[in-house]
């Protein structure tokens, strides 16, 4: 698969990495997003890449020297009793700037709490003759390290990145699709390159299913367990929480029906997948945060939303090899599935957008009882509502993922439920 997007990260780390000086690049971001690719496209021959793994830490260091002595000779030769002489030999060793990329750097601080100091110092004291790229999918760990003020690395990097998923339009382009097309594979993959690698090699989007996911011996087949060992401690429960909102569980305390406990209990765990990114809180547009009790929990990540909607539930049918159960369930339910990432699509398509040269907002969507013609109460939603910035106009929309609908009749209801919430 073609490298697509990443042009701005590549430009500024590149750029980074030939300033006069040395430098240090923080790069960050959930498992599978292309990182170590990235790094690897800017780099050069002579540069050291050292992919760190959770060994000991006397055992990290030998494979580093290891890694040194490609570039200087009898490198390993010599017994490095800490990280601070590991680094010193080698900026004592090297006439040349050249790069060194600690990938996964989160399981070397596990083992040596005071690594982050000791590169501190060596910044500090502008020692260095060498860049340091640091990379980590640990988004606690590498913000704690970088981004809190309290931290020894706090204010040292020359760059930090933290890398999100790819949008809708680049997949299409890595996968030669047409929109439509392109559109329901997102709804399964996500933004998510390694996704798309492994997508493009099967024929058919239903054969990369059951080849990548819907199998004991799939690739995918257990992802969540891995995305979540890297910031959630307990992952039995997020796991739980995500399988009941991945099937129809939106609303706080129906999630603590389920899980059988009281809501007070659950603040904590959704707000750890709210920082994550995992999750996302929808509110009805236009009401406060804060004073809503209409607030509906969400699988923000299309491929977790995915999996926890159809894999989850089909556990049992997956490790017996049933595959019918399974077919009928994607019949029945997958274009509705891909209706509800259609709508979060469309809102992102409108929001900071010039539409009819109004600028928009932030676009959200709006439910809720209101008062119709007949003065009773009706309930009624609308997929899109965003405001321009000047406050002047507000764009109402619905969205719709089928075939064979009446647009007149879609448009004067849009039309009629616009008037009815003008007056809520």
């Amino acid at each position: 698969m073609e490298f697509v997007d990443r042009k701005d990260e590549y430009t500024r780390l590149k750029e980074a990495l030939n300033m006069e000086r040395p430098s240090m690049v923080v790069i960050y971001g959930r498992r599978r997003l292309g990182k170590s690719t990235l790094i690897k496209r800017v780099i050069a021959e002579e540069d050291i890449y050292f992919l760190a793994d959770r060994s000991e830490k006397e055992h990290q260091i030998l494979l580093l020297a290891k890694i040194f002595s490609q570039i200087f000779p009898d490198f390993d030769k010599v017994t490095y009793p800490d990280w601070e002489s590991i680094f010193m030999a080698a900026n004592y060793r090297t006439e040349n700037k050249f790069t060194l990329v600690i990938d996964e750097f989160p399981y070397l601080v596990e083992q040596s709490p005071d690594l982050p100091s000791v590169i501190q110092k060596l910044i500090d004291n502008h020692i260095l003759k060498y860049n340091i790229v640091l990379c980590g999918s640990s988004q606690n760990m590498m913000y704690g390290m970088f981004l809190d003020s309290s931290a020894p690395l706090y204010g040292r990097a020359d760059e930090i990145m933290k890398l999100t998923p790819l949008r809708l339009p680049f997949i299409g382009e890595a996968l030669g699709l047409n929109a439509v097309n392109a559109i329901e594979e997102y709804a399964v993959w996500g933004g998510i390159p390694r996704y798309w690698e492994l997508r493009e090699r099967r024929a058919s989007l239903d054969s990369a299913l059951w080849k990548n996911v819907f199998s004991v011996n799939a690739p995918l087949y257990e992802e969540p367990i891995k995305l979540f060992q890297d910031d959630i401690k307990d992952i039995v429960k997020t796991s739980t929480i995500l399988s009941f909102i991945g099937t129809g569980a939106n609303r706080l305390s129906e999630i603590a029906a389920r899980c059988n406990q009281p809501a007070t209990n659950l603040s904590r765990p959704l707000r750890k997948l709210l920082d994550l990114g995992i999750l996302e809180k929808e509110i009805p547009f236009g009401v406060d945060e804060k004073n809503s009790k209409k607030s509906l929990y969400k699988i923000s990540d299309p491929f977790l939303a995915f999996y926890y909607h159809f894999v989850v539930p089909n556990l049992s049918f997956i490790q017996l090899d049933r595959k019918e159960p399974i077919e009928r369930m994607l019949d029945q339910q997958f274009s509705q599935y891909i209706g509800l990432q259609w709508e979060k699509i469309c809102r992102d398509a409108v929001t900071g957008n010039i539409i009819d040269n109004v600028l928009y907002g932030k676009a959200g969507r709006w439910w809720g009882s209101v008062m119709n013609e007949e003065h009773k109460p009706e309930q009624i939603e609308l997929d899109i509502v965003c405001e321009s910035i000047d406050k002047k106009y507000l764009l109402v929309g619905e969205c719709k993922w089928t075939t064979g609908e009446n647009v007149s009749y879609l448009t004067a209801e849009l039309i009629r439920k616009a008037k009815l919430i003008r007056k809520h």
